[in-house]
């Protein structure tokens, strides 16, 4: 078992930065590739991005690509999402997740289905 905590929501204007944490606890982290994905409200739960088990591969949603960076501290066992230029419509409820190597090598690393753990989200809400 993977347990993940997601930290660092809030309430921000449209412009500005913040920072998400996602700290691992359980199973070896570096074992894990990780996941970013965020639900709207009345909307489905969408990939923002994912990095490899040591950070050396990520990608990226067109929406977020160039505005969002995702890093990784295996020392730390904790995954990282920066989030510049906010815009009103990142409003959502962040996730991260953990998959395998396998699943991120394979290219279904936007597959929320190919996850085997998620966090309990946190609330970014961006206003105008």
């Amino acid at each position: 078992q993977v347990q993940l905590v997601e930290s660092g929501g809030g309430l921000v204007q449209a412009g500005g930065s913040l920072r998400l944490s996602c700290a691992a606890s359980g199973r070896t982290f570096n074992n894990y590739a990780m996941g970013w994905f965020r639900q709207a409200p009345g909307k489905e739960r969408e990939f923002v991005g994912a990095i490899s088990w040591n950070g050396r591969s990520t990608y990226y949603a067109d929406s977020v690509k160039g505005r969002f960076t995702i890093s990784r501290d295996n020392a730390k066992s904790t995954v990282y999402l920066q989030m510049n230029s906010l815009k009103p419509e990142d409003t959502a409820v962040y996730y991260c997740a953990a998959t395998t190597a396998e699943t991120f090598y394979s290219g279904n690393y936007n597959r929320g289905g190919e996850y085997d753990y998620w966090g309990q989200g946190t609330q970014v809400t961006v206003s105008s």
